[in-house]
């Protein structure tokens, strides 16, 4: 599996570009953030998602890891293919996607092209509950020092992780949304808080 691609870009279009490493051209379908970062003849690191299928390959690429998480995360919700989950992801920051549902938001998720008011909500809910399990499992092994500041911080990151953020970028908005929350506040709202700060950076 081709999970990134560092190397010279070739051609730009309207949905793909082209990443030359050691002599073969990559086509790599990206979003508009994506493309109009690549200007050809530079430089450009791409993470990717590498799509095998028995009729298909494709490659979906990001300019940053939290993008691909997202939207592998995406993929994981009946109904959502690779061409809608592009579309999700190119469609705005993709904190503010992650904060709209958690909140349940599906007014957000409506306005992308494919997406209609059925899978907005199973996208909701499918994603709501792989965050909530997530901040379950990391609670469960805090063990007796749940109630910690460490543990609390812990759950924040875990259900931050299921969202798709790395481990380094999970840590610090959940680290920034500490301060806007009380030390009691719930999990869900914690997680709130982390997202909404990092949209706000």
């Amino acid at each position: 599996m081709i999970a990134s691609l560092d190397g010279t870009v070739g051609a730009v279009s309207a949905d793909s570009l082209v990443v030359e490493v050691g002599g073969i051209g990559y086509r790599v379908f990206g979003a508009p953030s994506l493309l109009a970062a690549a200007v050809p003849g530079s430089r450009l690191k791409v993470h990717t998602y590498h799509l095998v299928r028995e009729d298909q390959q494709a490659l979906y690429g990001f300019t940053t890891a939290g993008e691909l998480g997202f939207f592998t995360l995406l993929l994981t919700v009946n109904g959502v293919g690779p061409k809608v989950a592009l579309a999700i992801v190119g469609s705005r920051p993709v904190g503010d996607l992650q904060l709209a549902i958690v909140q349940d938001d599906q007014a957000v998720l409506v306005s992308v092209p494919g997406v209609g008011k059925r899978l907005a909500a199973r996208i909701c809910l499918e994603l709501k509950e792989k965050v909530e399990a997530a901040g379950t499992a990391a609670a469960g092994a805090s063990g007796a020092a749940i109630g910690t500041e460490a543990a609390r911080e812990t759950e924040v990151v875990a259900a931050l992780q299921a969202l798709g953020y790395t481990a380094s970028e999970a840590r610090a908005a959940a680290r920034r949304g500490a301060a806007a929350v009380p030390a009691d506040a719930s999990l869900e709202d914690r997680v709130k808080a982390a997202l909404t700060a990092t949209a706000e950076a």
